[in-house]
């Protein structure tokens, strides 16, 4: 666990998790991510966990991190959060997670495991929650067919993974916003079809019916596509491989920052 403390923080600050992807570090999403500046900005606080296997992916494969206080990554990386909260008087309704790649697996798996800590959820360039799921037992195992788009399910299957994560759990859910590239090899693309279709579950809406679509939105070549006041946002992004870009301005109008 890494923590950037900004100087002038907030007197009940918010808290943004940012999750590193594969072949990475938390000092290199310190590094190469927005949220040290808009921290120092806005004062919240930004927790950088850090992987322990080498090779540095997530935990995603499991049951034990698919699972609410279930033992894995996603427990440890929740601790992180219940630390902070408590050491720096944080706000526990403005508690917010994202992440890339693997980090964006992460950033579902956490959602999913635990709504009771998290607002709001952006992904950039992962997978549906337990699209990763090893029948083997693997721990920070790889899941080539899910990898490769292969996997593919109804909204209902997928939310009962979600709902299967946490068992009894009948409090809110946090908003979620999707980014994904159609050119993505690494995660391909139909990935991202799959996590809308999740939280479409999840939340009781149609993936196929958006209420907005927004051409070149919020650049050239992305579309935007809103459900049910933003509860659920998908951008996807044309042309554009692994992984899009973080786009930090945006995550705080999302998160409300």
């Amino acid at each position: 666990m890494f923590i950037y403390v900004p100087r002038n923080l907030a007197a009940k600050p918010p808290i943004i998790v940012a999750i590193h992807y594969c072949t990475g570090t938390a000092q290199a999403y310190f590094s190469g991510s927005p949220y040290r500046q808009l921290a120092d900005q806005k004062g919240f606080i930004v927790i950088y966990p850090e992987s322990p296997y080498s090779g540095t992916c997530w935990d995603v494969s499991s049951r034990a991190t698919l699972t609410h206080d279930g033992g894995g990554n996603s427990n440890a990386i929740a601790n992180m959060v219940k630390y902070t909260l408590q050491q720096y008087n944080g706000d526990p309704t403005k508690v917010f997670v994202t992440g890339t790649s693997s980090g964006g697996m992460m950033t579902n798996v956490m959602a999913a495991t635990y709504p009771d800590l998290f607002a709001a959820g952006i992904v950039y360039s992962g997978t549906a929650a337990g699209c990763f799921y090893s029948q083997s037992g693997g721990t920070n195992a790889w899941n080539s067919s899910c990898a490769q788009g292969q996997v593919r399910s109804t909204p209902q299957v997928w939310a009962k993974m979600v709902f299967d994560a946490y068992p009894g759990y009948e409090g809110p859910r946090p908003k979620m916003q999707i980014y994904h590239g159609s050119a993505d090899t690494t995660l391909h693309a139909n990935n991202y079809n799959e996590t809308i279709k999740q939280w479409a579950g999840v939340f009781g809406l149609d993936p196929a019916k958006p209420d907005v679509t927004q051409a070149n939105t919020p650049q050239s070549r992305y579309t935007t596509y809103s459900w049910d006041n933003g509860k659920l946002i998908g951008v996807y992004a044309q042309g554009v491989g692994h992984s899009v870009n973080m786009r930090g301005a945006d995550d705080m109008k999302f998160f409300g920052l």
